[in-house]
């Protein structure tokens, strides 16, 4: 499940850094996934509209048993 998760991140990373951030798996726990946003995206008042429409709509169309996206600092 991690290769799989590792994979659909970098799906969306190339659209995050051509807005000057970025994205880091912290971890995984159960079927949560904790990022880091990082650059542009760590002060950006869409962030979590990011995190939650793009990054966790991509995680769990590619690893269907993903409950959740989770951002940490």
């Amino acid at each position: 499940m991690e290769e799989k998760v590792k994979s659909a991140i970098e799906d969306v990373r190339a659209a995050l850094q051509s807005h000057g951030g970025d994205i880091e798996l912290v971890r995984l726990e159960g079927n949560k996934v904790f990022v880091r946003l990082v650059g542009a995206c760590a002060g950006c008042p869409g962030a979590m509209m990011t995190l939650k429409q793009g990054v966790e709509r991509r995680l769990k169309e590619v690893v269907p048993e993903i409950e959740s996206v989770e951002a940490v600092s």
